[in-house]
Order: C-alpha cells, then structure tokens, then sequence
C-alpha cells in the first residue's frame, strides 16, 4: 500500500512536512509502520499550487529516498496546498504515470489501496470514463481511472456523492465477476481551495488515515509524520473528511451516501 500526505494552511516550504519530521514521508517510504509493506519505493510525486490557478506536478520512478531532486525542490517550493505520495504498486508497472498524484485541470487527487481484481474487471471500470475524460488516461493504475470515473459522476461538484456513487459501482463490477478480494480505498481531492479525504472499504477494513488541525492548518496523512499523541485524530471507517476553504473541517458519513444511492 502507498502512503501520502495533504495539507492546506499558511504557506509553508514542502520540505518541512515531506522530507523534515522524524517520520516523513520521504521516512515512510523507506520504514512505514502503518501499511501492508514497509517498503514504498515504486515512484513518488508532488502536487502544488502557487500563483497559477493549475497546481504544479513532479512525478519519478526512483524512491524517494533516493532522490534529491525531490529534496532540492522541496526546500524551494512554498505552498499553502499540497499533496504527496509515496508509492507501493499492486501489480501496474513503475513509470512516471503511474504515479500519484493525478491532475486533471485546477483538480488533483491520489489514492492508497486497490481495487481487487482489478485486472478482471479494468476494461468495464474503463468504460465509466466518457470520452471526453479518456485521453487524459495516461497510465495504467486503478487509481487514475478511479479519478476519472468520479470526475465523470460529478467529482467536481459532488465531491463526497460522486466518489461514493464511483465505489458503489465498481463493487458492483467486482461482485458480477465473483471477485472475493476487497476493494480498499483511501484517498484525497482538492479544486485548489477546498479538500476532501475519503477512508472505505467493503470489507471495514479501509487503510489507515489520520488528520491533525493546528491554527487553521490542516494535514490529512496516510500515518502520523510525528508522535501519535500530538493532536492526530483518525479518520472514521467508513467516512470522509470535508475541509472547505474559510470552514470548519466536517466529517461525512460515506457509508451513508452509498445507502442513499441504492434507496
């Protein structure tokens, strides 16, 4: 499983959160405690926003922690949106569009877990994705056609709605084809201004996702970057986490909304 990271707030530079703490994720992607493997060396990648309304991306194939242009960059980049991923492949090939995050316009998202399966059902799930989405499918990961089908339903608008919609149909798919493993999913989205995190599973058993808030700051992480006592809080099984820009951060019952769907 992968591991990443999200924050939005007063402008910081990347590298206080991505490559400093004592279990960054730059740490994570060679010692992660939290996830299936300790081992997330399958490529990383960066989004940002600036003074551009589109975010900036840095994507490579090399670990993390053995990159440093990774680290370069971010001791230059401030930001007061970014994301951050470290990845661990479930089967798809180690290259540049494979990795997280995704973008589509101002849009960004990455993704932990997987579809089980996958490969059985990958040419239905690729069918969800309209036409005028498809050619900005460039890599070959569940994840990236996981974003572009919840782009299709409404993501934009719709953020918690359209993704539970997206899950409640693929789950569909994998129950068609009799497929046992589970589909687990952890996420985030941001428009560039607002953010959402989602933690699901059909099995209750979704990959870990935290949150911490500190004067209007908030970090959204796969694992803690510090020590668990400091202010974390986790994310709910089952839910998502609203933050939007000048609110309060909500949490959203996904289960719910996937409940609302089948009414």
């Amino acid at each position: 499983m992968c591991r990443f990271l999200a924050y939005r707030g007063e402008p910081i530079f990347l590298d206080e959160l991505v490559c400093a703490p004592a279990h960054s994720l730059v740490h994570q992607s060679l010692h992660a405690t939290e996830a299936k493997t300790e081992t997330n060396g399958d490529g990383f990648g960066i989004g940002w926003y600036g003074e551009r309304k589109e975010p900036g991306i840095y994507r490579e194939v090399r670990p993390a922690w053995s990159d440093e242009n990774l680290r370069s960059l971010c001791e230059q980049v401030r930001s007061g949106l970014f994301f951050a991923h470290v990845r661990a492949s479930t089967g798809t090939s180690t290259t540049r569009a494979n990795c997280h995050p995704f973008s589509h316009g101002r849009y960004l998202f990455m993704h932990n877990g997987q579809i089980g399966g996958y490969a059985r059902i990958k040419r239905k799930i690729e069918a969800m994705i309209p036409d005028e989405l498809y050619d900005r499918r460039q890599g070959t990961t569940d994840s990236e056609a996981i974003f572009l089908v919840a782009l299709a339903k409404g993501l934009a608008d719709e953020p918690v709605t359209a993704m539970a919609r997206t899950l409640k149909q693929i789950r569909g798919l994998m129950e068609e084809a009799g497929i046992e493993e589970a589909l687990r999913f952890t996420a985030a989205f941001t428009d560039g201004e607002n953010l959402w995190a989602y933690r699901w599973a059909c099995d209750a058993k979704p990959p870990t996702l935290y949150f911490r808030e500190e004067k209007g700051n908030l970090l959204v992480v796969s694992e803690p970057i510090d020590d668990k006592t400091k202010g974390w809080r986790e994310v709910p099984k089952g839910c998502s986490l609203v933050a939007r820009a000048g609110g309060n951060v909500a949490v959203h019952c996904l289960n719910e909304a996937m409940a609302q769907l089948a009414a």
